[in-house]
Formats: C-alpha cells, structure tokens, sequence
C-alpha cells in the first residue's frame, strides 16, 4: 500500500479509509489511531481510545473546536 492508495471501505464500498493522527498526553505522535471513510454519506470510522477499539462514533467536522493555548 502506497502513500497514495488506501484501503477500501467495506461499508460502502464506495470511499476510501483514510488515517487519522493525532497527539498524546506528552505530546507525542499517534499515528494512525483513526480511519475514517472518504464518503460523507457513510460515516464509518474505527478508533483507538486507551487501548480499546471503537466502531462508528459520531463524527464532528472540528470546525468548533479551540485549539489549546501553550
């Protein structure tokens, strides 16, 4: 799998599932801790919250969100 090839969804057979990165506690990188579908109308999304495995979470566009001040 390239950089530019990702899995497809097998929900929707339609998108792509794209990782997700993000930052622990220290700040250090946690990559790929999410895969979301590329398809809006599907939502499917697998996580990993504190070692455990989550399925289909409500998704939220983060435009809201405040970054944090250091």
């Amino acid at each position: 799998m390239g950089t530019d090839t990702w899995p497809q969804c097998r929900k929707c057979q339609d998108g792509d599932l794209l990782p997700l990165s993000d930052f622990g506690g220290q700040g250090a990188p946690i990559h790929y801790k999410a895969w979301v579908c590329s398809n809006p109308d599907c939502g499917f999304n697998i996580k990993i919250r504190n070692g455990d495995v989550y399925q289909n979470e409500p998704v939220a566009s983060g435009a809201s969100h405040a970054p944090r001040i250091r």
